[in-house]
């Protein structure tokens, strides 16, 4: 028996799911095949060429998503003194030092999106790591969360910056707006996601780099991108590069 209900089956029909699409008409089909109640996240999803178990194999990172994001992104800063009160002043929703990593750690708070931390605090929140890691909430320098600079992290955050990790697989997932965003707007953001992940691309993976590219929204079937489209994006930033 399928594990999809109804409802995703046939709006699976609609198309041929082995077929591969342009990045314009793949965003078509996942519009026309949202019909939730609520305005759906658009998904992409990745498949890299690397091989996650090996450290120099990671691709990991934050981009700024041109179009944004859509979402509301609760960001909680470890920080205290002046730099706690600059997160405030730019709208992060939770801030604190010893309190919050207490919190964190005695009442399992997690309400938020994006964790950030200035460098002083890292010894403490470091403590969290069981908590936050598995969750891909804990900061990190590579990816702009560990930073003297909060107030520009918490605004850049909000703002539509989001961090990427490969899975256990090699996978990437990204959101890249709402369905109800403009056919432009999520194509942009497509677009900001594969030149950064070519441009993040580790020099110990070799053979073909970008395996397969999926859209979708959050309650729709997936519909495969061409990955030959992206790989002509990867061949432009090699000659530019």
């Amino acid at each position: 028996m399928s594990q999809h209900g109804k409802r995703y089956r046939s709006l699976s029909g609609r198309y041929d799911r082995e077929a591969l699409y342009g990045v314009g008409d793949a965003i078509d089909l996942v519009k026309s095949m949202s019909s939730a109640k609520f305005d759906e996240t658009v998904e992409l999803a990745v498949r890299l060429g690397v091989d996650p178990r090996k450290a120099d194999q990671i691709v990991r990172g934050t981009l700024s998503l041109p179009s944004g994001t859509g979402k509301s992104v609760r960001v909680a800063v470890f920080a205290a003194g002046e730099q706690a009160a600059e997160a405030r002043t730019v709208g992060a929703e939770v801030v604190g030092a010893d309190d919050l990593v207490a919190r964190v750690r005695d009442q399992g708070f997690l309400d938020f999106d994006v964790a950030i931390a200035t460098p002083d605090l890292m010894g403490q929140v470091g403590t969290l790591g069981r908590i936050l890691g598995p969750r891909g909430l804990m900061p990190n320098p590579k990816t702009g969360t560990v930073t003297s600079d909060v107030a520009r992290a918490v605004t850049e955050f909000k703002g539509g910056r989001v961090e990427y990790r490969t899975d256990k697989v090699g996978n990437v997932h990204l959101p890249v707006g709402k369905v109800s965003f403009t056919r432009a707007d999520i194509a942009a953001n497509v677009r900001a996601v594969i030149e950064e992940l070519v441009r993040a691309k580790p020099a110990a993976a070799k053979g073909r780099y970008l395996l397969a590219v999926t859209l979708s929204s959050t309650m729709g079937p997936g519909v495969h991108i061409d990955p030959a489209r992206a790989r002509e994006v990867e061949e432009e930033l090699a000659v530019t590069a």
